[in-house]
């Protein structure tokens, strides 16, 4: 079992935080410290909107690298739909080059919008655009000249991206949520699948995790790794973790929600979520640590990636948790499920 963190570089809602340019060198710090600690991968997503500090992640996971030694470094997501698969190869080959082959890409469709405006994609080709550019990402990691053409960017003539990375081939993952078509998607791309829990019951996901693995058989894919992304934190009760994550996972959702016209997140919305089959993983180390056990025993999944980075976390509380995850959780985790080989692919 891979542990993990991803984070959208959250800098504040309605003017309450703090400046991108303060709390980009702390996400690189905290990334340093999961390192130090043990933790195996670490995640940063992408969002072009006020409130969030990354719309380049692959430029701060660069900067991430130089710091760290061991720690893989994916984004969480790429929004492939709104972006380039030449572009995107091209930085992750990149980052895996300055990182000496520790670079992932997560693709997926991305739950905000926003990037669809700003670069001038139409929202009516949302399926069409991510599904084209899959294809095309997927060919372009292959070591031979690619000549493809599609609807949505010119077409390519016996191009070969280069330089290549270290890794061959170069990981790349989808991201899915809790949709049946994106899971076979997943499947018949052949690549590993990454689940977003954001809500709901963890029991409520082990039917698509069954579809996934089914699917990649009738495709004739090879088993591949999956993985878990969700709201988590830890502390060293229950209580004070609860009490640390509600205000701020609350404001983030809420400052959302309303735009969706969804009702606000109150405590006991968020007491149901971190219930034992909730679907965020918050609670004391020996908590955290048996709640993974449990799901990995449901889901078979080889990784779990926790966003503890929301909203207005102060630093200082997250380094905190970052150190019990590696320190305290993992070690847990490891005694009932132990370390394999890293996952790539």
């Amino acid at each position: 079992m891979e542990i993990g963190l991803y984070t959208f570089a959250d800098i504040g809602i309605g003017g309450k935080g703090v400046s991108a340019a303060q709390r980009i060198p702390e996400i690189i710090e905290e990334a340093a410290l999961a390192d130090e600690v043990g933790l195996h991968v670490f995640g940063l997503g992408e969002h072009h909107r006020d409130g969030f500090g990354t719309p380049a992640p692959a430029v701060v996971l660069a900067a991430i690298a130089a710091r760290t030694h061991r720690i893989r470094l994916t984004s969480a997501v790429t929004v492939l739909s709104s972006d380039d698969p030449v572009r995107v190869f091209e930085q992750f080959a990149a980052l895996d080059l300055v990182s000496q082959g520790r670079a992932e890409i997560m693709a997926g469709r991305g739950a905000l919008l926003d990037s669809f405006h700003l670069f001038g994609h139409d929202l009516t080709e949302y399926e069409a655009l991510f599904e084209e550019k899959l294809d095309l990402l997927l060919r372009l990691r292959g070591n031979d000249p690619v000549t493809w053409s599609g609807r949505f960017r010119p077409p390519l003539h016996d191009a070969l991206i280069v330089p290549r990375p270290v890794q061959n081939p170069l990981p790349i993952w989808r991201a899915v949520g809790g949709s049946p078509d994106s899971a076979v998607g997943a499947a018949k791309a052949g690549v590993p699948m990454a689940l977003a829990m954001l809500g709901g019951r963890v029991s409520q996901f082990a039917p698509l995790f069954d579809l996934y693995r089914r699917a990649l058989s009738h495709y004739g894919g090879q088993p591949k790794p999956t993985a878990i992304t969700m709201h988590g934190f830890v502390a060293r009760t229950r209580q004070q973790a609860a009490d640390t994550y509600f205000p701020a996972d609350a404001a983030l959702f809420n400052w959302i929600g309303a735009e969706r016209g969804m009702p606000p997140m109150t405590r006991a919305d968020f007491d149901e979520k971190i219930h034992p089959d909730g679907a965020y993983l918050v609670g004391s180390p020996e908590e955290v640590a048996e709640k993974i056990i449990r799901m990995r025993n449901l889901f078979g999944h080889q990784r779990t990636l926790v966003q503890m980075a929301v909203g207005t976390m102060s630093h200082r509380d997250l380094m905190q948790a970052i150190e019990l995850l590696g320190t305290r959780v993992l070690p847990l985790v490891r005694q009932e499920i132990p370390e394999t080989a890293t996952i790539g692919a």
